[in-house]
């Protein structure tokens, strides 16, 4: 949506940033009538979104998956749900977090419907509640940490992901089915940029990601992991090509789309 982001209320003249917020309502009264500051109006699509992870730290520990996953997953919907990657008109990369809440969202949701999943299986979803519960607590102390601080793919788009690199063979679906869930909602953000800001070549290269998602998705994401890691790495590629005009970012995505085509 295109909105105004900078707020001030009508009621008792305080002044706030939506895309800070993530609410109309005033933060010191509440009242839903306030005006926008802005000149124009931006593209957004992104909400400030909290991940408590630490309670979860003990039962994880303790208890078997079954017994937690349904509280673990719903913390991991709600963040997934808001989170976009337009902010204040700016857009941004597909950053590792939502890729790992992502992925430890599948994790959880296969492994609680096994009877006994392996050694190997537990200690992939631990190094990945872990990697998410320490960058989620970082973020509580640091409020000023954004999101495309933890992309180190925004200076090498190759680089392997942590879920990428270890996951385990009896788990390949969970981070098959991650990335087309998170390449998907990127996507879609990108085909709102593209709207606004026509590029016949990133949409052409846009759509062509598109129909890998929906072959990764037709597969249940069954693939092997580097097949679903090129596709994050497509992704951003197109998305660096967006920001900074990059034209070997964007030749990066065509031709890696291209070698999966032929794989």
């Amino acid at each position: 949506m295109e909105i105004r982001g900078q707020r001030v209320c009508q009621a008792c003249n305080t002044e706030w940033s939506y895309y800070e917020t993530g609410s109309v309502a005033c933060p010191s009264c509440g009242s839903l009538r306030s005006v926008g500051r802005d000149e124009e109006r931006q593209l957004h699509t992104d909400t400030p979104a909290a991940l408590p992870l630490a309670t979860f730290s003990g039962r994880i520990a303790e208890e078997s998956v079954a017994t937690y996953a349904n509280d673990l997953k719903s913390v991991l919907r709600e963040y997934t749900r808001k989170r976009g990657f337009i902010n204040g008109g700016e857009l941004q990369p597909l950053d590792d977090r939502y890729l790992t809440a992502r992925t430890l969202l599948h994790t959880v949701d296969i492994l609680a419907r096994r009877q006994a999943p392996t050694p190997d299986a537990e200690l992939y979803l631990l190094s990945l509640y872990e990697t998410l519960a320490d960058d989620a607590a970082a973020e509580a102390v640091d409020t000023t940490v954004d999101d495309t601080d933890n992309d180190t793919t925004d200076t090498d788009i190759d680089a392997p992901s942590l879920a990428a690199a270890q996951v385990p063979s009896d788990l390949r679906a969970a981070w098959g089915l991650a990335v087309a869930d998170a390449v998907a909602v990127y996507c879609s953000d990108l085909r709102t940029w593209l709207d606004a800001t026509p590029d016949e070549a990133a949409a052409t290269t846009l759509s062509r990601l598109r129909d890998h998602v929906n072959r990764l998705n037709a597969l249940q994401g069954d693939v092997e992991p580097a097949v679903a890691a090129d596709l994050v790495a497509s992704a951003r590629a197109v998305g660096r090509y967006l920001r900074t005009d990059d034209e070997a970012a964007l030749t990066a995505a065509r031709d890696r789309l291209t070698r999966l085509s032929q794989a």
